[in-house]
């Protein structure tokens, strides 16, 4: 395998829980703790942990002092090596808005994005998102939905 290229490429419904206990966190942290090189994150994935974080302040899940660490730690694990961010590029809109165009899926816009990031580098989408893992099952992108009885490779 390339060595700048990652494994597998992380949804953003893949990456929350490994920074907040939710119900699919021990997976999420088991799963990734068993890969030896970095996931695929995308810049989209960076903005949607944002808003993610921007979110659960104003919701007040969590206060401004806790966002920030977690927003730190998301940080210093992209510096780390332990996330490899890859570009949004006009390709992958123009792909993501073929497949919406087919109108054979559920798939909407940002996770249609995630899943040409993934398609565009030859990678595995790891998602806990079922709608984002049937659509790539339909499109004959390689998926994974990892969570509670989820842990199921698909084609």
């Amino acid at each position: 395998m390339n060595a700048d290229k990652p494994a597998i490429y992380l949804d953003t419904s893949a990456l929350l829980p490994y920074y907040r206990e939710e119900i699919n966190s021990k997976a999420i942290q088991d799963f990734l703790s068993s890969l030896n090189i970095p996931a695929g994150i995308s810049d989209l994935t960076v903005l949607e942990f944002s808003s993610a974080l921007s979110r659960w302040v104003r919701m007040n899940e969590l206060s401004e002092a806790q966002a920030s660490l977690v927003e730190n730690a998301f940080i210093e694990d992209i510096r780390s090596g332990l996330f490899k961010r890859l570009p949004i590029t006009t390709k992958h809109y123009r792909q993501a808005q073929r497949w919406i165009s087919t109108r054979k899926t559920a798939l909407r816009t940002l996770d249609a994005l995630h899943l040409a990031c993934s398609f565009a580098v030859g990678i595995e989408i790891v998602t806990c998102d079922q709608v984002l893992a049937e659509s790539a099952n339909i499109l004959g992108v390689p998926n994974r939905i990892v969570g509670i009885n989820k842990s199921i490779r698909n084609p």
